[in-house]
């Protein structure tokens, strides 16, 4: 472990962890709430939600990205649970926007909703969408979200946030064996006549999929021999994003194929991001146990700088998950909980 650096002051100041890395990417989960109960990500029968008081307002969440910002934060995505079931989020967005030294405000959600909303949130300042969508048969989106009609109102909003420009538009696959193993390519094809970057993701454990992360756990390097049987497929750098994906695409292809291996190969080394919990926990890592409150000492009017450089020194080098296995998950019951 190299010696904590915390602020810079050379020539290109920011935030760098214990390891050396730049850390310049804040995840912000705006609500632990969610309209769908996919099986991978919460328990069929919820969560016991937050109560409104725990949960940051709009301008406390702001007031952390300001402070932040001004030590090196570039870069935000909203998230949740749903993010899109929170009330007024275009006015966030545009709170967030403002604020000196924020460059790209993304947005990741199940689109559920997006439709209606895309418009507003993209006039906000929201620039980039993740939209996760793990099949494109309607009695499967069913059966994996766990609520009935889920698929066409995905695909309404996939089509909105296209027509509105946000630019890219990433598709994030939770990959599962028996589940959705034999739409890979078709996703993948999603790519070929489209400006979508279609991503595979590891499915990762928590406490509430122990039984789908031992039974149906799929590699990506499956998904992509897989792909590579319809077509040759290139290593091409990707869209503009933060994230720890891997890029292909086919030939002459408008979109691409991505790969994110949490399991298989991982990319902590590589890591740039801290979480900010719906309340107001600042977490170095999406897993294990170490995170800083925030909420209160805000609240007390207290100067978080400090709290943001220690969470920065404690953050861990890497993630301890172990297949089928919730020892190194922390606890977490859901991903859910921490805006996956």
């Amino acid at each position: 472990m190299q010696p904590f650096e915390g602020i810079s002051n050379g020539t290109a100041p920011g935030m760098v962890d214990g390891y050396g890395r730049r850390i310049e990417y804040l995840r912000i989960s705006v609500t632990d709430k969610c309209n769908l109960r996919c099986v991978y990500c919460m328990p069929e029968e919820g969560l016991p939600w937050l109560r409104r008081a725990e949960i940051l307002d709009y301008e406390e969440i702001a007031e952390i990205v300001r402070v932040m910002a001004g030590m090196g934060l570039k870069r935000l995505r909203l998230t949740g649970g749903e993010p899109l079931v929170r009330k007024d989020l275009p006015r966030l967005v545009a709170m967030l926007a403002s604020i000196p030294g924020i460059e790209d405000i993304a947005l990741s959600t199940n689109a559920v909703l997006l439709a209606p909303m895309a418009r507003g949130l993209k006039d906000a300042g929201i620039t980039r969408v993740n939209i996760s969508l793990d099949t494109l048969r309607e009695d499967r989106a069913d059966a994996i979200a766990r609520r009935p009609g889920t698929l066409p109102r995905v695909l309404r909003g996939l089509d909105a946030a296209e027509k509105v420009g946000f630019e890219p538009i990433k598709i994030n696959v939770v990959l599962m064996r028996g589940e959705n193993d034999d739409e890979v390519a078709d996703f993948a094809e999603l790519s070929r006549n489209r400006p979508l970057h279609v991503r595979f993701i590891e499915v990762m454990p928590t406490e509430s999929n122990l039984e789908l992360s031992a039974s149906s756990f799929l590699s990506c390097d499956e998904a992509l021999a897989a792909i590579a049987r319809v077509d040759a497929l290139e290593p091409v750098p990707g869209p503009p994003g933060n994230g720890p994906a891997t890029y292909f695409s086919f030939p002459g292809a408008r979109g691409t194929i991505g790969v994110i291996t949490p399991m298989s190969h991982n990319f902590c080394s590589r890591c740039n991001r801290m979480r900010l919990t719906a309340d107001g926990q600042l977490r170095p890592c999406l897993f294990g146990t170490i995170e800083t409150p925030l909420r209160d000492p805000l609240r007390r009017g207290e100067d978080l700088r400090p709290l943001v450089e220690e969470t920065l020194r404690i953050k861990p080098e890497k993630h301890l998950l172990v297949q089928g296995s919730s020892a190194g998950s922390g606890g977490l019951i859901a991903l859910s909980q921490t805006g996956g």
